[in-house]
């Protein structure tokens, strides 16, 4: 995975699994909310993110990662999804805290970055990519976090493209490293 990718296409290497004539799942994805969504401090959705919901719609990414777009009334797995993951990580994380857990944040967060985290993506496995809101760059991107099992902080990259190029790797290693665990599959989209 290049950290070269061009803003239109955040991962260029990303790729449907061998013999697929799948197309990405985009006809329920909110396009408007996708350009107009104002975080706290005014800024927009991270331009890598935009660019890959724009691509790939909504997919499961390695075999396992779920992004998750905004998507239109009526439909299932969009950003609420992703607001509800984000108040249970809080909570999570808030208990934790008071508890004194601090291994929560280990190896890279703190407790004050776990305060600023939102839940933009989820693995079958239960962990979280997580956007820190609270230090968007000049190019507008976020920095984006693993909460492995809700149970640690790691810093993947500052913006997507870095964090899937992390994702990448790990999904090429092991025992059931196979091409399709690098591939970009789309998911249907289910109605409420």
């Amino acid at each position: 995975m290049s950290h070269d990718a061009q803003p239109d296409q955040p991962c260029a290497d990303l790729r449907y699994p061998y013999g697929s004539t799948a197309a990405p799942t985009t006809s329920h994805i909110d396009a408007g909310a996708l350009t107009t969504h104002r975080f706290a401090d005014g800024g927009a959705y991270p331009p890598s993110y935009r660019a890959f919901v724009e691509q790939y719609g909504w997919a499961r990414t390695f075999g396992l990662w779920l992004i998750y777009p905004p998507v239109r009334d009526g439909f299932a797995d969009g950003r609420r999804r992703a607001e509800r993951l984000t108040d249970r990580f809080r909570a999570v994380y808030r208990d934790g805290q008071a508890e004194g857990f601090d291994w929560l944040v280990e190896p890279d967060g703190t407790w004050k970055v776990a305060e600023t985290l939102e839940v933009f993506g989820w693995s079958e496995n239960g962990d979280a990519l997580l956007w820190d809101v609270s230090a968007r760059s000049h190019a507008g991107e976020l920095p984006v976090w693993l909460s492995t099992g809700l149970d640690s902080l790691t810093l993947l990259g500052g913006d997507l493209v870095e964090a899937l190029a992390v994702l990448a790797a790990s999904a090429s290693t092991g025992p059931s490293a196979t091409d399709a665990a690098r591939a970009i599959e789309p998911v249907a989209a289910a109605r409420l």
